[in-house]
């Protein structure tokens, strides 16, 4: 599965961090960067809250990407888990 982080740089580096092996790819630049994607794989799409992997989620599945999973809560869930870098 392809984890994509749909946040800002200084997001992405900040005190939420990231989840490893998650590749930067920013809101506005995903319809550019996914064009080559396969359309087939999986996706998880991660952001602060969930708000903007929504969004993501949204705008991928109407350029015919079928397997989009968004992280529920985003990095604020995962950081509020515990046995996580809060």
């Amino acid at each position: 599965m392809r984890y994509v982080d749909v946040r800002e740089p200084d997001e992405f580096h900040g005190p939420l961090g990231h989840l490893p092996g998650a590749e930067l790819v920013p809101l506005a630049t995903l319809e550019d960067t996914s064009a080559g994607w396969d359309r087939e794989a999986p996706l998880l799409l991660i952001c602060r809250s969930g708000n903007r992997s929504g969004r993501a989620a949204r705008a991928l599945a109407e350029r015919g990407f079928r397997r989009l999973y968004n992280l529920q809560g985003g990095m604020l869930a995962v950081r509020a888990m515990p046995g996580t870098d809060a």
